[in-house]
């Protein structure tokens, strides 16, 4: 229910009392924004930053590869995604949203137009109207209820830009996952099925042996197995390449021979992922997640809701005007009246509700706090995956280190067996077993560096793909402060 007060001549001095003691009123119970304690991320990574190489920045580093197949497989990925057309309809209606609550803090113009032709009064003759009408009104921002509405409007808008962003650098990563696990799915196909050859060759050297006699038919039974295994392998290795091939089609909406051609082994190999910094201090790293921006907006957001509905409480101030010219014509003569009207200046004050705005005031704070323990855990989730990247690629450093030394070692055991057996001092049996040696050690590290990459995109992305915050459009400041800060309530 609302009281209404408007100013007549006839009670001018009782009206201007009770009107600016109102304003008093609003002006010393404007509604506050709500403020959340938050903690800082760790004060530095626990696991040991990647400092080799030459570093590249992170928005050049799809160009570091050098590698023209990955670049088109990105390129056609962004465009045929359907998260990032998504994303980009929310930043327009972001935008409208935004643009909406910008014009709740300006004046209402509205025109019309008339025309009317009759006989109202008999012997008078047909009379004809004409007239225009331009109303004006505007809802005085009394206790800046509109304005925070506006500010939570922009920080929607930059929320929806910063998740497109994320999209873009999620949608790259995934291509890179696909396509490095491509090109090293076929490697490891090509040494499965050297590694079933070569039980080939061991089955057909265990049955000259049992045909001279030489060994058991056992013998013959655990090559014929060992082979069904290698080939079961393969065909595994296979089907894992075929759908790695698939995967790539649905993300990039390419034909399929043209992606098997893009990911065709070529003559110039793979090069290593280049190394890019990451920040000691996590918040500096953190800051750069897009993700983790649209969070705060999305805080800041629901502390201006809860504004508003503070707002609903207090007394809502309204102006009107309006100008109306006319033109009457009767019997040959034109007649001229322009009419116009500043009022009334109307206050509208909040009297009973039943308890509807105190619920939307609690739902309003319920939400800010939801939101505030959503960018929380996107900080803590955040941390983790950097540190979890961190924590592979040492991983994989060392485990490349100990592989190298395999494959080595592995490499002159086998050409030591095929010396001796060129001298007739080793059988087909060893040296095939040596064979097999040398290409598991190649599979490790043809995996190893798979893994490496696969590290180096995940990194990318949990250090936020090279998105930077300046690149957001101006909007409001956080309402999100350190635990040690008193504003905090």
């Amino acid at each position: 229910m609302n009281i209404y007060f408007k100013h007549f001549a006839r009670r001018l001095p009782l009206g201007l009392v009770s009107f600016f003691s109102v304003l008093l009123l609003a002006a010393c119970t404007v509604p506050r924004q709500p403020v959340a304690k938050v903690a800082a991320p760790v004060d530095q990574w626990q696991a040991p930053l990647p400092h080799e190489g030459q570093i590249r920045a992170l928005r050049d580093w799809w160009q570091a590869q050098e590698d023209p197949a990955l670049l088109r497989l990105q390129d056609a990925a962004q465009q045929a995604s359907p998260n990032l057309q998504q994303a980009l309809a929310l930043i327009a209606q972001a935008r409208a949203s935004s643009s909406a609550a910008g014009a709740t803090m300006l004046p209402q113009v509205n025109a019309g137009a008339a025309a009317s032709r009759g006989e109202n009064q008999v012997g008078m003759g047909a009379m004809s109207t004409v007239g225009v009408s331009v109303q004006a009104s505007w809802e005085i921002d009394l206790v800046g209820a509109n304005k925070v509405l506006r500010d939570g409007a922009r920080a929607q808008l930059q929320a929806s830009q910063a998740q497109w962003h994320e999209a873009r650098v999620s949608l790259a990563a995934e291509v890179a996952h696909a396509y490095f696990g491509a090109r090293a799915c076929q490697a490891l196909a090509d040494n499965d099925r050297r590694i079933s050859h070569s039980f080939e060759e061991s089955l057909r050297f265990s049955g000259q042996l049992l045909s001279a006699g030489l060994v058991p038919s056992t013998q013959v039974s655990l090559a014929r197995a060992a082979l069904a295994d290698a080939r079961a392998r393969l065909a595994q290795q296979s089907a894992q390449c075929d759908m790695g091939v698939k995967a790539l089609v649905a993300l990039t909406a390419l034909p399929e021979s043209q992606v098997r051609s893009l990911i065709a082994p070529s003559e110039v190999p793979l090069l290593e992922s280049p190394v890019f910094a990451v920040s000691s201090i996590p918040a500096q790293t953190l800051a750069q997640r897009p993700d983790v921006f649209a969070a705060e907006r999305e805080v800041y957001k629901a502390s201006a809701l809860v504004a508003g509905a503070q707002a609903q409480q207090w007394p809502r101030l309204t102006l009107s005007g309006s100008v109306a010219p006319t033109q009457f014509s009767m019997a040959g003569a034109d007649n001229y009246l322009t009419t116009w009207s500043l009022g009334p200046l109307a206050l509208a004050v909040p009297v009973f509700d039943a308890g509807q705005r105190l619920a939307n005031i609690d739902a309003a704070k319920s939400n800010f706090e939801s939101k505030v323990a959503t960018y929380q855990a996107r900080v803590r989730h955040a941390v983790r995956e950097v540190e979890e990247s961190l924590l592979q690629l040492q991983l994989n450093d060392a485990r490349s280190e100990q592989a190298q030394y395999s494959l080595a070692s592995m490499e002159q055991v086998f050409k030591s067996a095929q010396a001796r057996m060129r001298q007739g001092m080793l059988s087909g049996l060893e040296l095939e077993e040596a064979r097999r040696g040398w290409y598991g050690a190649q599979s490790l590290v043809v995996g190893l560096q798979w893994e490496r990459r696969r590290a180096w995109v995940a990194l990318y992305r949990a250090a936020g793909g090279g998105w930077d915050r300046a690149q957001a459009e101006q909007g409001p400041d956080s309402v999100l402060v350190p635990e040690s800060d008193p504003k905090a309530n």
